[in-house]
């Protein structure tokens, strides 16, 4: 009895989750992608810090932030680093908030742990944008692997460790019963 009823929490858990996140997908890739210029202003704050980072390790840079096709940082003497939108990591963004959101747990611990996780997840983000701009100047043949591979693999083990750690301190794991 009680491991169906597990099994029924595990079902809800998969089915709110899952339906959560295709209504937030659908809500970016069609109203927020397609009528306002938010991506753009992200992918600019996202170069913009990234610049920053680039200048105090000592590279001297350049950016273009014109347009959705037109949004680049480099090392000066390199040809940049395209950002578009899937490397904004706004669907990571939703991705973690979504299993943290539906998964049983305090209110009050997700009011300030999501917010938490998407901070952490935009500055890794960042971060693998600078890593990419120096790899990209240094050693250009290594850029295609390391953006399909190395750092998809990392952002999602960090999301991933984000997740055990809220499993694991502060979700009410005996709960049967979403709290939202």
């Amino acid at each position: 009895m009680k491991a169906r009823i597990k099994q029924n929490a595990f079902v809800k858990f998969i089915c709110s989750a899952g339906l959560l996140y295709l209504v937030l997908y659908l809500i970016y890739q069609f109203v927020v992608r397609k009528y306002t210029h938010y991506d753009q202003k992200f992918i600019g704050s996202i170069i913009s810090v990234s610049e920053v980072i680039l200048n105090l390790l000592g590279y001297e840079t350049f950016k273009a932030l014109q347009d959705i096709d037109l949004q680049v940082i480099g090392i000066d003497g390199g040809t940049g680093v395209w950002i578009g939108p899937n490397c904004n990591a706004i669907t990571l963004f939703s991705l973690f908030a979504v299993f943290v959101i539906t998964y049983p747990g305090h209110q009050k611990a997700k009011l300030w742990y999501v917010p938490l996780g998407i901070v952490a997840i935009h500055f890794l983000n960042i971060l693998r944008v600078v890593a990419l701009v120096i790899i990209n100047h240094s050693a250009y043949e290594y850029l295609d692997f390391n953006h399909t591979y190395t750092f998809t693999f990392i952002v999602y083990t960090f999301i991933f460790l984000l997740w055990i750690i809220w499993v694991n301190k502060f979700s009410n794991k005996n709960s049967v019963v979403n709290e939202n």
